[in-house]
């Protein structure tokens, strides 16, 4: 039973890298409680995510049902849903969510322009907060603020992410995102100095339409890394972030969770609510 001072929590993809780390931070919060845990896994099904995971007995039970389980969160007071899923099905889990009152705060990354269109509508209908977390890094925020910093004095700019190879979506969604702030100033980027051409298609990567350059590398060893490369003549700016352990996003995900509860409408990007 949650107190009035306790958040309900449900870990949706609970038995995953990043839901594991979320269940252990939640459980050790003592203003959160975790009150469901939904993962896909049928080889789980029913056991304590706690002993699944290795972190001792939590008494909140696998399930695959993620409506069932966001029925009894909400039954509990207001509750939050943390999602680190997979691209194919955050959307539908992020709705679900919205639709029954629980506040969804998303890491799982691949949502596109128009499906995130579509959940602030509706968040915005149904008086719901909702957070949209590319990266819960810190430091990757500090990263983008940085980079906008720099575009005031550098036109040319490339960005490269590296990720595990089990990652199912490029480029990143933090990649994106930066990308995209830096289009915001207004200003183009990467002027043709030749007429280009790739033996290889995808040599030079992706490219936005005001002309910045993603390269995305996955390989096995990796975990979270982004490099903004700025260059002018005669120099170099690189603006790198590594992650070595994903225990370093909880401390933004525990703050998402805080900041999510009086929200009544979408917010994209951890920058916002710094």
């Amino acid at each position: 039973m949650t107190t009035q001072t306790q958040i309900p929590v449900v870990v949706n993809g609970a038995c995953g890298k990043m839901g594991r780390e979320v269940v252990k931070a939640v459980s050790k919060a003592e203003d959160l409680i975790l009150v469901g845990a939904v993962d896909k896994n049928p080889t789980v099904q029913g056991e304590d995510i706690g002993e699944v995971i290795g972190c001792g007995p939590l008494e909140v039970p696998v399930l695959s049902d993620l409506e069932a389980t966001l029925v009894m969160a909400q039954s509990q007071g207001l509750a939050v849903m943390v999602d680190f899923t997979h691209p194919d099905t955050v959307y539908e889990a992020v709705r679900s969510a919205i639709a029954y009152g629980v506040r969804p705060v998303v890491g799982t990354t691949g949502l596109s322009n128009q499906q995130i269109r579509e959940l602030a509508e509706f968040a915005d209908k149904a008086s719901t907060g909702c957070l949209i977390i590319p990266n819960f890094s810190i430091g990757v925020v500090l990263m983008q603020q940085a980079a906008l910093q720099a575009a005031q004095y550098f036109d040319h700019v490339e960005i490269i992410e590296l990720h595990h190879n089990q990652k199912a979506d490029a480029p990143s969604g933090t990649a994106v995102q930066t990308a995209q702030m830096l289009t915001e100033l207004g200003k183009p980027y990467n002027v043709s100095q030749v007429n280009e051409t790739e033996s290889m298609p995808g040599a030079r990567g992706s490219v936005t339409e005001d002309g910045i350059r993603i390269h995305s590398v996955r390989l096995p060893g990796l975990i979270a890394h982004q490099e903004v490369i700025f260059g002018a003549s005669g120099q170099i700016y690189t603006l790198r972030h590594d992650t070595s352990d994903r225990a370093s996003f909880m401390p933004g995900v525990l703050l998402c969770i805080r900041r999510v509860m009086p929200l009544k409408s979408l917010i994209y990007g951890m920058d916002k609510i710094l």
